[in-house]
């Protein structure tokens, strides 16, 4: 077996990789979106209202309170579990304790789930590369043997060639645009709970509703 012979039938096996490398990335997204509308209320209109009954909670019935939280899986509910929870540590630390739990048990998950749809972005191009290289080298070691070359031979190679480019964009470009539709969902779940978090540990610390929400509007 030349080198020719195996640059051709690496070529090949790009298209394998390739598809892999795709299905890989698009499985990675759909566990993050799922994730991400399992810890997100649909709309800012029911996050708010949540902190609005849990206030009125917490004014009345701590133990009511924590079970309301205990019953939602979102990420508010359980961070405002914690916040109930550790309720007589001094406010800066339990800020702190409640910001480490966030990153921790929230965020790392997601922007795990995210670093491979972006290492899927990288590799897709890449693949699409050496499928490219192997593929003229299959087309150029053939023209270069002396021996006399069918036009669809050539023809053949270096389809494989643009092909694989092709498909390694056809990877990239898309997921681009989940992965960025991904991070702004994000960002929307931490500011949403930051927001919120804000106005239930105002309550905790034994101010009025009222109070809270002008404190949480001003952060």
């Amino acid at each position: 077996m030349n080198i020719n012979h195996l640059a051709g039938m690496l070529g090949d096996s790009c298209y394998i990789f390739l598809a892999m490398n795709g299905l890989w990335g698009l499985y990675c997204f759909i566990l993050l979106w799922r994730r991400l509308g399992q810890l997100c209320f649909r709309k800012p209109a029911e996050s708010a209202q949540f902190v609005d009954d849990l206030q009125d909670q917490l004014l009345v019935d701590s133990d009511a309170a924590l079970e309301m939280c205990e019953e939602d899986g979102r990420a508010l509910p359980q961070l405002a579990r914690e916040a109930i929870l550790n309720g007589g540590l001094e406010q800066e630390k339990l800020r702190g304790m409640l910001a480490e739990t966030f990153q921790h048990q929230i965020l790392s998950d997601l922007e795990h789930r995210m670093s491979w749809i972006a290492t899927v972005i990288k590799s897709g191009p890449l693949l699409g590369l050496f499928g490219t290289v192997l593929g003229m080298m299959a087309a150029f070691g053939r023209i270069g043997s002396g021996e006399k070359v069918e036009p669809h031979h050539i023809a053949h190679e270096i389809s494989i060639a643009l092909i694989c480019t092709a498909m390694g964009l056809i990877t990239a470009i898309p997921l681009n645009f989940l992965l960025s539709a991904g991070r702004i969902r994000m960002q929307k779940l931490q500011e949403s709970v930051s927001a919120g978090m804000a106005r239930i540990l105002d309550t905790l610390s034994g101010n009025s509703p009222e109070q809270a929400l002008t404190s949480g509007g001003a952060r």
